[in-house]
């Protein structure tokens, strides 16, 4: 317990204004039990006789309450209050990063605003599993007792690298060595340490309009020139790419977000010589390349490229849940050594029991079990969600579906930004969130429309969201019900 004695009188006397002062001041608040006497004297080295004498002393004037076998107490006084202490703003500046940064984090939108509703149809919230907690407990106790107590590899433990490669041959046909991989902390941390080490503040990065707008802040906060080139059907539109200055081009061609179109092959070859012309980088965003419902797996654009531009990025944020932060990079072999080294300027490695949990969760096969079972279950989910839409909305929304991921766009034709608006306001007041597609354009979206996350529902649920969407279309007279 930090106490400071006056120096003025006894001893006792001291150490009796100095507690009054702790307890008037608030540092020591009512109900709290002060130490016992003898570990006080020890701390203050000070006779264990004259801590006795301040605990009477305090006793008797009403300061303390005792509690036989107990201690001493606080007592529940009325005490006055200190005036405020004035805080100085420090006046000296920030780096240029840091108020980007600022400016960019002011800008972002809540993304859990409805978190407290019965519907909230949020892209991104975790699919909920029962059987994934429990064996993702086994695999943690199981890891803690083998893991080793010093600093991890920053490029990540050899064991989680070597299942991510068998995992992308797999599943999205890369031909990888462990020593291509570095574990990251999540998407987010990759497209950070893609800024770090490939763009200088002022240079041109090009993402797709629209885009997952984590990766734009990203690169807006580090000072990169962001521009955007508009998607279709095929995908990213390669024949509007400038024809000089790109540093990097940042694309999700196996399920575009959030639109869902899927980049074509011509594309994706266009794409790749670009990078190779331009001298220029690919960064893949796979942000849910497992869930494909009516098709085949895709293999990844990184394993059509033979110049060695392609950075393929791929989380266990979707397949399995957020909180995990795990992700991974496949770099080419030129760039290993500059993104390992900011990755251990950035925090030196990620936790070495959550990455030994994972490795032996997959080699067990049960991160293969859980994404038979997710697919499963979104697959269903996802049925749920295009059958209300049909039913309760009719023809008030036009559905982009690519088959694929864990949410839908629902454009709204004829609808204004401030019916739009209105709608999603109504639909919070009855208990359902809705998300405009707005935020994920870099200027004003070409159309209004909703991006409508079905993750973390059942279908009931889902059904019973659907009806309240419709009812509020409706009642705001945007159905083609009420049109007519």
């Amino acid at each position: 317990m930090y106490l400071e004695l006056d120096g003025n009188g006894a001893l006792y006397a001291q150490l009796t204004r100095a507690l009054k002062a702790a307890i008037l001041g608030g540092r020591v608040a009512a109900g709290a039990r002060l130490p016992a006497t003898r570990v006080l004297s020890r701390e203050l080295d000070l006779s264990r006789n004259t801590v006795l004498a301040a605990y009477e002393q305090l006793h008797a004037e009403g300061f303390l309450v005792g509690k036989v076998g107990s201690g001493s107490y606080v007592a529940a006084i009325e005490a006055p209050r200190a005036p405020p202490i004035a805080r100085v703003a420090p006046t000296a500046p920030v780096a240029r990063y840091a108020k980007r940064a600022k400016e960019v984090f002011d800008r972002i939108i809540p993304g859990r605003q409805y978190k407290g509703l019965r519907y909230n149809l949020q892209y991104g919230a975790p699919l909920t599993n029962p059987a994934l907690t429990s064996a993702w407990r086994r695999a943690l106790a199981q890891a803690s007792a083998h893991a080793e107590m010093d600093y991890p590899d920053p490029q990540g433990l050899a064991a989680l690298r070597l299942q991510v490669c068998d995992y992308v041959a797999r599943r999205r046909g890369i031909v990888a060595t462990p020593d291509d991989v570095l574990i990251v902390s999540g998407t987010q941390q990759a497209f950070f340490l893609a800024a770090a080490t490939l763009v200088e503040p002022g240079e041109s990065v090009i993402i797709e309009d629209p885009h997952y707008r984590g990766m734009r802040q990203v690169f807006q906060a580090h000072g990169a020139k962001v521009e955007t080139v508009g998607v279709d059907a095929d995908g990213l539109i390669t024949e509007q790419l400038p024809q000089r200055g790109a540093r990097l081009v940042a694309v999700t061609p196996s399920h575009q977000f959030p639109a869902g179109a899927v980049m074509s092959l011509a594309r994706r070859l266009e794409l790749i010589e670009y990078a190779h012309s331009q001298r220029c980088w690919i960064i893949e965003d796979d942000y849910d390349g497992e869930f494909r419902y009516d098709a085949h797996p895709l293999a990844a654009m990184q394993s059509l490229d033979s110049h060695g531009r392609v950075i393929y990025i791929g989380s266990f944020s979707k397949t399995l849940f957020p909180s995990l932060r795990l992700g991974y990079m496949v770099l080419p072999p030129g760039l290993k050594q500059a993104f390992v080294a900011a990755k251990w300027f950035c925090d030196r490695g990620c936790p070495a029991i959550e990455q030994g949990a994972l490795a032996r969760f997959m080699a067990d096969g049960g991160f293969e079990r859980h994404l038979r079972d997710a697919a499963k279950t979104l697959k269903q989910r996802r049925t749920a969600m295009l059958a209300g839409l049909k039913r309760y909305a009719g023809g008030a929304v036009e559905v982009a579906d690519s088959h694929a991921g864990m949410h839908l766009v629902a454009w709204l034709p004829g609808v204004t930004r401030p019916q739009c608006e209105k709608l999603i306001a109504l639909a919070a007041e009855r208990g359902l969130g809705l998300y405009s597609i707005e935020p994920y354009f870099l200027g004003r979206a070409p159309r209004e429309g909703l991006l409508l996350g079905y993750a973390s529902l059942p279908p009931a649920d889902i059904e019973a969201a659907m009806r309240v969407f419709g009812a509020c279309l409706a009642d705001l007279g945007l159905s083609r019900r009420s049109a007519a």
